[in-house]
């Protein structure tokens, strides 16, 4: 009988030799007379032990990790194949504290199922939930998200089951669910390994969603900077066309729904959702001026629902299991799981999935082990290159959207990238300006004058010149660009600027 391998080939681990390591394996096991399977499945998230290489042995998948193609000979003379002890063995993958203290619901069959087969999927409890949505109505499935506390994890955090009762509401012969695939934040790979390790739940959460409100057509707009991910989409909408839970008529119901991909052409601006409808349509990604909202008048002037990756895979969940299960976890306003990716100077950087409610310290010294480089760490930011730098005096903050609202920062798509003493924060904070300039669309003023004019100024202060003078004035311009601005591109860039001031001003005072 074959023992099973399992070799990730997410694009983190495909980056580290993956694909050599799954060769290395076949050609080894042919020579001793082994026969194994190797199955590709996405990764665990646990990026410093990639590639993590597990085996289906009578007790259990055991890991061993990192993995080179160097590392084969020795593990098969250790019996690998076997479980057998050896350096890199790290025991079942629960064993390992960093992924066992998670909670996995979005992310429970990542990396444990192959992302190409639909079997798979259904032996783990795939489809259960669009199997329960379709025997409710579409008004009980949008009552299910919003008792969930599900809200949008994109940024703005908004309910979805309110987007989602509007588009139910909206009188229309022709409905969209739109899927925001753009995933651009600096530190964020969350959507990436989901679509790449477990695509089927994208795709099951989609059609909930179409079903609910009487959508016929899905989109999702897909980075094209996102190849593995573009193809693990497409083979699972194929297969789930040819398993009947896509098309003309999903699971027998006689209600239809199509879903297909889109590919943006890397711009940042089309992260907000007016700029992806405007893209979806075959136009520039500029900002559209609200109202009306894209509930009411989105892709071709038709309701839509706007959701992110990580909001729409968290569906299938909450419908397979109810809306109470999923809402038990967390805290306040904040219900439900949080995907964390932790990057940046870190010494085990990865994805972890933990209800809301733990601290930016548990993450970053807990999970993360503090800094690669052993110093101190300084600085953490939290929400992608527009979110607030925070020192080290607020890592005691909760991961909840309110408590970070309360300290002028953004929880955001939960990417966390940490920094140590010797960072210079002025520089970050010019960083964040002139991207901000690079990647503005142009539609208005104060967002595209506004962040090329400040990082010109933060320049100036840089090199010494009226320093108190030009603080004054960067301070000024924060206000216009958090006032004035048309989206939150220009809205949010006043965010890093102004925290790297309040808790860093000394490196604006001392930068040369």
């Amino acid at each position: 009988m074959a023992t099973t391998v399992f070799v990730p080939k997410d694009a983190a681990a495909l980056s580290v030799g993956a694909d050599r390591v799954a060769a290395a394996l076949t050609q080894a096991a042919a020579a001793s007379g082994r026969d194994i399977t190797i199955v590709r499945t996405g990764s665990r998230g646990m990026c410093w032990l990639e590639p993590l290489v597990e085996v289906d042995t009578t007790h259990g998948r055991i890991a061993y990790g990192p993995v080179t193609e160097d590392d084969v000979p020795g593990l098969v003379a250790a019996d690998i194949f076997g479980g057998g002890a050896h350096s890199l063995r790290h025991g079942t993958v629960g064993d390992i504290p960093y992924f066992g203290s998670q909670t996995r619901i979005t992310f429970a069959r990542v990396g444990v199922v192959d992302p190409a087969s639909l079997d798979d999927y259904i032996a783990h409890g795939g489809y259960r939930g669009l199997a329960r949505a379709i025997s409710m109505t579409g008004a009980d499935v949008v009552k299910a998200v919003t008792d969930s506390g599900l809200r949008g994890r994109g940024g703005a955090a908004f309910p979805t089951g309110i987007k989602w009762k509007t588009v139910l509401d909206a009188p229309a012969g022709q409905k969209y669910v739109t899927c925001n695939a753009d995933e651009g934040d600096s530190g964020t790979f969350a959507d990436r390994m989901l679509m790449e390790g477990d695509p089927f739940t994208l795709i099951e959460g989609m059609t909930i969603a179409g079903l609910a409100v009487g959508a016929t057509r899905g989109y999702i707009y897909l980075r094209a900077e996102y190849p593995h991910a573009h193809q693990a989409l497409l083979t699972a909408i194929s297969r789930a066309e040819q398993g009947g839970y896509l098309g003309a008529d999903v699971c027998g119901t006689g209600r239809a729904f199509h879903l297909e991909v889109r590919l943006g052409a890397g711009a940042y601006i089309c992260g907000e959702e007016t700029s992806m409808l405007e893209s979806l349509e075959g136009k520039r990604g500029e900002v559209r001026p609200r109202p009306p909202l894209p509930a009411l008048k989105g892709l071709f002037g038709q309701p839509t629902i706007v959701n992110n990756v990580m909001s729409l895979a968290s569906v299938p969940a909450i419908l397979a299991d109810g809306p109470e299960a999923y809402a038990g976890f967390g805290v306040g306003r904040s219900r439900g799981t949080l995907t964390v990716q932790l990057g940046g100077n870190v010494k085990r950087g990865g994805l972890i999935e933990v209800p809301f409610g733990l601290t930016l310290r548990e993450i970053v010294e807990g999970y993360g082990g503090g800094t690669a480089s052993g110093r101190p760490v300084r600085a953490v930011q939290v929400g992608g290159p527009l979110g607030a730098y925070l020192p080290v005096s607020q890592l005691d903050t909760v991961l909840d959207y309110e408590a970070f609202g309360a300290i002028d920062a953004l929880l955001g798509h939960g990417g966390i990238v940490v920094f140590d003493d010797t960072v210079n924060m002025a520089a970050m904070a010019r960083y964040a300006l002139e991207f901000c300039a690079i990647e503005s669309c142009g539609k208005c003023t104060p967002c595209r004058i506004g962040s090329t004019r400040g990082t010109e100024i933060v320049d100036r202060i840089m090199a010494g010149h009226d320093r108190e003078q030009n603080i004054a004035m960067l301070e000024g311009l924060c206000e216009t660009l958090f006032y004035g601005s048309l989206c939150g591109l220009g809205g949010l860039t006043p965010y890093p600027v102004r925290s790297a001031l309040t808790h860093f001003r000394q490196d604006f005072l001392t930068s040369e």
